[in-house]
């Protein structure tokens, strides 16, 4: 069983940046493809990038493409979001999840899921 917390939310200006972190406990961290998702008030839970297991791939939504990065740590069990050039459209609760051995845009995929951290950004 594997245990995912999100940290690193909070309130920006458009134009900003965050870094949003999720650390992994239980299981084995680099046996996992890793993802991210949000779901803003009022819509569904959407899918905003994922990385390999190894962490050489990495696969983003149109919506975040060029903006948004994602890297791990495998050492470290931890995965990392990076998001510049913030919109307020990018307002939304950020859940990682983990699960399945390749990337996917599929919910379905990922066995397990974070309690998410908000992020909010002001126009």
């Amino acid at each position: 069983q594997v245990q995912l917390v999100e940290s690193g939310g909070g309130l920006v200006q458009a134009g900003g940046s965050l870094r949003l972190s999720c650390a992994a406990s239980g299981g084995t961290f680099s046996s996992y493809a890793l993802a991210w998702f949000r779901q803003a008030p009022g819509t569904e839970r959407e899918f905003v990038g994922a990385i390999s297991r190894s962490g050489g791939s990495t696969y983003f939504a149109d919506s975040v493409k060029g903006r948004f990065t994602c890297s791990r740590d495998n050492a470290k069990n931890t995965v990392y979001l990076q998001m510049n050039s913030l919109k307020p459209e990018d307002t939304a609760v950020y859940y990682c999840a983990a699960g399945g051995i390749s990337l996917s845009t599929t919910q379905k995929w990922y066995d397990y899921w974070g309690q998410g951290t908000q992020v909010t950004v002001s126009s």
